[in-house]
């Protein structure tokens, strides 16, 4: 089966976004960019020279989450929207109840966590960075 790694774009607040994640899913960074440590370190204007150019941070099941900051400077545009998502399996009820309740603080609960009829618990969120998750467990 495919890996998926979901990629996300943040407008400037890319490390305060994956540190979040990071004290949510308890894991560390693989990588941690800034744009002052790339090549074109030179070409980046000071105030974006720490931003981040490129996380990943391991979130279990082989998935690993990116991000990166967009930058006016180099002519990139970010529209937050609803078109990123990301699902979530978890392996009992208890971790779903715990990453649901630990990622939808400070953002909006679109649909609490319930037993749907295809044999799930499953809930909707958008966090505080106005990132939609799925969150879903499949009840044995």
């Amino acid at each position: 089966m495919a890996k998926f790694d979901p990629y996300l774009n943040f407008p400037g607040n890319a490390e305060e976004a994956m540190n979040f994640y990071r004290s949510i899913f308890g894991t560390e960074f693989i990588t941690l960019q800034r744009y002052k440590d790339t090549p074109f370190a030179e070409r980046t204007p000071p105030e974006d020279k720490e931003k981040i150019m490129h996380a990943s941070l391991p979130i279990g099941g082989g998935t690993i989450l990116m991000a990166t900051d967009t930058l006016a400077s180099m002519g990139q545009k970010l529209t937050i929207g609803n078109n990123v998502s990301i699902a979530i399996s978890p392996e009992s009820e208890e971790e779903a109840n715990n990453l649901f309740n630990a990622l939808s603080a400070g953002g909006t609960v679109t649909m609490p966590l319930v037993k749907v009829y295809w044999g799930s618990y499953f809930g909707m969120l958008t966090d505080k960075f106005g990132i939609h998750w799925l969150v879903n467990y499949e009840l044995k």
